[in-house]
C-alpha cells in the first residue's frame, strides 16, 4: 500500500506524473502547488472532497465508490485510485487488473505502467 501511495505522489489532479517534480504545480510531491494540504480540491488536503476520509470520492476512504480514475497519457485507463483492496478497478486490489504487482495494466509493476524510468506520464481525473 505505501508503494502504491509513493508511485501515486506524483501524479496530480488532471496533471502530469514525472519522476522528479518538486518545482513543477502540477505535482503532488510540491508542498506548494497540487501537492499542498490547503489547495481546495487537492487530494493531499483532508477536507476536501477528494483527500477526505470520509468523502465517497476520496482516494483515502477504503469505502469509496466514486474515487478518481487513473489514465496515462496516451488516454489508457489504469484503474481507480483508491484505498479499497475489494473494488475491482482499485489500485490497492492486489489481485485486481490495476492493482496486481504482475499486471502489464497495474501501476503497482515497475515493469508495466508503474514503471518509474517511463517518459508516460499518470493523470488523476476526479469524478463528478
Amino acid at each position: 500500500m505505501k508503494k502504491l501511495f509513493a508511485a501515486l505522489a506524483l501524479a496530480a489532479l488532471p496533471a502530469i506524473a514525472s519522476a522528479t517534480c518538486p518545482y513543477n504545480p502540477n505535482c503532488l510531491s510540491n508542498p506548494y502547488g497540487a501537492g499542498s494540504p490547503y489547495l481546495p480540491n487537492g487530494l493531499n488536503n483532508p477536507y476536501s472532497p477528494y483527500g477526505s476520509p470520509y468523502s465517497n470520492q476520496s482516494w483515502t476512504n477504503p469505502y469509496a465508490t466514486n474515487a478518481p480514475k487513473l489514465y496515462d497519457s496516451q488516454g489508457n485507463y489504469r484503474g481507480q485510485l483508491s484505498a479499497n483492496p475489494y473494488a475491482p478497478d482499485s489500485t490497492s486490489n492486489p489481485y485486481g487488473r490495476y492493482g496486481s504487482r504482475y499486471s502489464p495494466d497495474s501501476i503497482n509493476n515497475p515493469y508495466g505502467a508503474g514503471n518509474p524510468y517511463s517518459n508516460n506520464p499518470i493523470y488523476v481525473v476526479p469524478q463528478n
